[in-house]
């Protein structure tokens, strides 16, 4: 039961920052960030989120102004689902770069 709910969160606040973070980048010209995988600790108060960034060299840069930004990002999203979750989670970010790991394998397979 509890792991259903968790899962239905995570769907949830995945949907919701991939949102946010579209309507943000609108701004940034040639960058897309979106959000692969969410997780949410048992207990809903702590969010993982995993984040694909391309073009890939300006992921440090991106990831360390998100991280930087994270209580603007949380409110916003308090603001988007104050309807479903009595408390927002804390949020924490990082890097999925399970595209680039495809790629390089791709390329050594070639060879």
């Amino acid at each position: 039961m509890q792991e259903t709910r968790q899962n239905r969160i995570a769907r949830l606040l995945q949907k919701e920052l991939s949102l946010i973070f579209q309507s943000q980048t609108r701004m940034m010209h040639g960058v897309m960030i979106s959000v692969t995988r969410a997780r949410v600790s048992p207990d809903l108060s702590i969010c993982t989120a995993y984040l694909s960034i391309f073009p890939s060299e300006k992921s440090d840069e991106i990831i360390h102004n998100i991280t930087k930004n994270e209580k603007t990002i949380r409110y916003e999203l308090g603001t988007r689902v104050h309807n479903q979750l009595r408390i927002i989670p804390e949020l924490r970010f990082f890097i999925d770069d399970s595209l680039d790991y495809i790629e390089r394998i791709d390329e050594l397979l070639k060879k």
